[in-house]
């Protein structure tokens, strides 16, 4: 019985977008520089902004200035693109591979970014909570 995947194969196509990769490097650190994620991510730095730009503009992230820097917010309940998985939220995946990301609450102060990590201790990191509707810690 012959296999249906003989022949040429195409080589370096990946199960995770770029548009994906850029999300978890932001996620991972909510200050990063576009610099760092072309460098991550394998890609130009124009080709990082365009990606961040199409995030920021579909609701998957807000952006503030922090002095020269910019920090950046991953949206709790963005939802996947695509109608076949349009009923779940991306924190499942973000969650999945990089661990829970830590929603701001009602009782926490605005310029806590929702993907930043509290981290006291150097070499330690503190277990992330996402927070529901009302602003109550539930551990996912």
């Amino acid at each position: 019985m012959e296999s249906e995947h003989r022949g040429p194969r195409r080589n370096g196509w990946t199960f995770l977008t770029n548009h994906a990769r850029v999300l978890i490097a932001i996620a991972r650190d909510p200050g990063i520089r576009l610099r760092d994620i072309a460098l991550e991510c394998g890609l130009t730095e124009r080709t990082v902004q365009a990606i961040v730009t199409d995030l920021e503009a579909d609701g998957y992230l807000s952006r503030t200035r922090d002095g020269r820097r910019n920090r950046y917010v991953v949206a709790s309940g963005a939802r996947f693109r695509h109608p076949a998985e349009a009923d779940h939220e991306i924190a499942g995946l973000l969650a999945y591979l990089i661990g829970p990301l830590t929603a701001p609450t009602s009782a926490s102060v605005p310029a806590a970014p929702a993907a930043e990590v509290a981290n006291d201790t150097p070499g330690q990191v503190q277990s992330p909570v996402w927070g529901d509707d009302d602003g109550q810690r539930v551990d996912r």
